[in-house]
């Protein structure tokens, strides 16, 4: 087959995106073509997202292992994954045959539940494909430490090739059909079953994914504009006396500084609570999780006819 690769954790990196090169690699040996295109740096929990009005530049790129340029160079672009999937699939791979299937992965951690899926630059790539009518595939590797010791790693990429494969050969496609596989980093994950799953509806509770700080943080242009605003709302109250009381006292329109936090905890324990059948519960089991989606936000049934206010 001729695979589209993309994802939302960027180019090859130890720190960030650990596992599309080791999975590129595999399909390479197991017969597929390849072909990558990848935001050129990080894009996690930005979803489905294109970015409105933003030219983009698409630069080729070789991975470490072949710094001899020996073989068809990657595509990095300066843009989201929902972009790198379109362009990949219209416009930067048009001298090589037609790609049977999108695969958007393996993210550097799983995305499953309702809580991670919806954000996940991850499914947002796979999406798009599904809504460019071609058949996709999101990955992502659920580890439970960071040491990704490249056997263990290849075990994950070889489950995660298998999986694909079947999926892309036997599954079901069409009418916005595309799947979310999720591939547990684990030594014996080739010998544990491949489940078929639904994504657990949850929320968040107590902050969600961010934490006050208890100082703020002002960058000289953040001092700037906040100065123009009360410079603005200093004008407005001398014609509208009604604001002045509050508009002249800077204390209380400083700015406020929140920290990216999200609170994991919840996802796990919502998963506990909510026991066999879904993504997350499978995933904890050590088994390979796979989950048919639909590329819509499907509506609910009972509402129908005309609403009377």
């Amino acid at each position: 087959m001729h695979l589209l690769v993309t994802n939302d954790d960027g180019p090859p990196s130890s720190q960030s995106s650990p596992y599309v090169l080791p999975f590129v690699r595999t399909l390479e040996s197991a017969g597929h073509a390849v072909s990558v295109c990848l935001p050129h740096t990080q894009r996690s929990w930005i979803g489905k997202a294109h970015i409105v009005g933003q030219d983009v530049q698409a630069t080729y790129y070789w991975p470490e292992d072949d710094s001899s340029h020996s073989g068809k160079p990657w595509v990095l672009v300066n843009s989201t994954p929902a972009s790198c999937a379109q362009l990949g699939l219209y416009h930067v791979f048009q001298d090589r045959p037609p790609i049977d299937a999108v695969v958007s992965g393996p993210n550097y951690g799983r995305n499953t539940t309702a809580l991670f899926a919806l954000s996940s630059g991850t499914l947002g790539a796979a999406l798009e494909a599904a809504v460019c009518d071609c058949k996709a595939i999101a990955l992502s590797f659920a580890f439970t430490d960071r040491s990704n010791y490249p056997e263990v790693v290849a075990a994950s990429c070889r489950q995660s090739v298998k999986v694909i494969e079947y999926l892309v050969n036997k599954g079901k496609w069409g009418g916005g059909l595309l799947y979310s596989l999720n591939v547990p980093v684990v030594k014996d994950v080739e010998s544990k079953k491949v489940e078929w799953t639904r994504v657990l509806q949850n929320s968040w509770s107590g902050g969600g994914c961010f934490e006050a700080m208890s100082s703020t943080i002002e960058s000289p242009e953040m001092e700037e504009r906040q100065l123009r605003r009360q410079e603005s709302a200093q004008d407005e109250s001398a014609s509208s006396g009604s604001r002045a009381e509050t508009s002249g006292n800077a204390e209380n329109w400083k700015p406020r500084h929140f920290k990216w936090a999200p609170k994991f905890s919840e996802v796990y324990d919502s998963v506990e609570k909510a026991g066999p059948g879904s993504d997350g519960w499978a995933v904890k089991e050590g088994w390979t999780s796979v989950t048919a989606l639909n590329a819509n936000f499907m509506h609910v049934g009972g509402y129908e006819g005309e609403l009377k206010l």
